[in-house]
């Protein structure tokens, strides 16, 4: 197959490019370059069958050739950025992909939206299953990300009831590993740093709010068969492995072996407003529809993703 990636320089994007060349296929990576970066990539450099176009996807895409598969990755998924970048936000989620789905219309491709869990919002359901339909503050600051992907959704079914555009709908939940961004702002790269730097880990609130880590390889396992599956409507691909951010904290001092203290932190900014309380996928539809579910344990992934920033580092 012949596949664009857009966020093909990120940090998902970047280990799906890795993994569909492993398959055999032909891999475009498009990308701004705005949060994913070249050094993601740069291995796949001289590649024969990898071909990298630095473009932003909220304008008109142009690819010479046929295409089979187009994966819409390209997104401002961290709260640093969505916070920062919210109008872009929104355009990536809308402009984007009805960019990347026209593309796909005109050159007879199927379709990946990489969706988020986010799209539940604050959930009141749990574990929260691909029927339900969130709980979104439209209008929070949260809002640009969740109502985005929502959106995206939305634009993704239209495409394919409308005009027939073969569609597949991931929904993603907390993923983390190596070539995450030291300034991600999300909890992992946040902790590890932190603890490896001998800073204090800090902990919002109480460390109560609950979520389910799903580390790289298992992600891209799921997307990858979503991709090669017949179905249309969204799949939940994450962990079950539910922790407390408290307890999270404490497992990244005992496999750094570092004595930062945990402080607990107030927040007094947007990033924490309409932070969802709890948040774990059923995995029933993936088990049933992909034979999918995640393998490495979350003591496994993190002891890989300390040692990707140990080297970042230099330590």
């Amino acid at each position: 197959m012949r596949i664009l990636i857009t966020g093909g320089a990120g940090f998902i994007g970047s280990h799906l490019c890795d993994r569909l060349l492993a398959d055999g296929h032909h891999v475009i990576a498009m990308d701004n370059l705005s949060t994913g970066t070249v050094d993601n990539i740069a291995h796949l450099a001289g590649h024969e069958r990898f071909l990298f176009i630095k473009h932003d996807v909220t304008n008109y895409i142009y690819i010479e050739g046929p295409l089979d598969a187009v994966l819409h990755l390209a997104s401002l998924p961290s709260p640093v950025d969505y916070l920062n970048y919210p109008i872009q936000t929104l355009k990536v989620g809308a402009l984007g992909t009805h960019k990347t789905l026209g593309l796909a219309l005109a050159k007879r491709a199927r379709y990946l939206l990489a969706s988020t869990s986010e799209v539940y919002g604050d959930p009141l359901v749990h574990p929260q299953s691909e029927d339900y339909w969130g709980n979104v503050n439209p209008v929070g600051p949260r809002g640009v990300y969740d109502e985005s992907k929502r959106f995206a959704e939305a634009l993704t079914m239209a495409y394919h009831r409308y005009h027939g555009v073969d569609t597949r709908i991931a929904r993603i939940f907390n993923t983390y590993g190596p070539r995450m961004r030291m300034d991600d702002g999300r909890v992992v790269p946040n902790f590890i740093c932190q603890a490896l730097r001998g800073e204090p880990l800090t902990v919002y609130d109480s460390g109560s709010r609950t979520r389910a880590f799903c580390y790289i390889s298992d992600l891209v396992e799921g997307i990858v068969r979503l991709l090669h599956s017949d179905e249309v409507y969204p799949v939940n691909l994450g962990s079950q492995a539910e922790i407390t951010i408290l307890e999270l904290a404490h497992k990244v001092l005992e496999l750094t072996g570092s004595r930062s203290p945990i402080q607990f932190v107030v927040p007094s900014d947007a990033r924490t407003a309409d932070d969802p309380k709890i948040r774990c996928p059923d995995l029933s539809k993936a088990r049933r529809v992909l034979g999918w579910e995640p393998k490495v344990s979350l003591e496994e992934g993190l002891r890989h993703t300390i040692e990707y920033f140990r080297r970042k580092l230099g330590q």
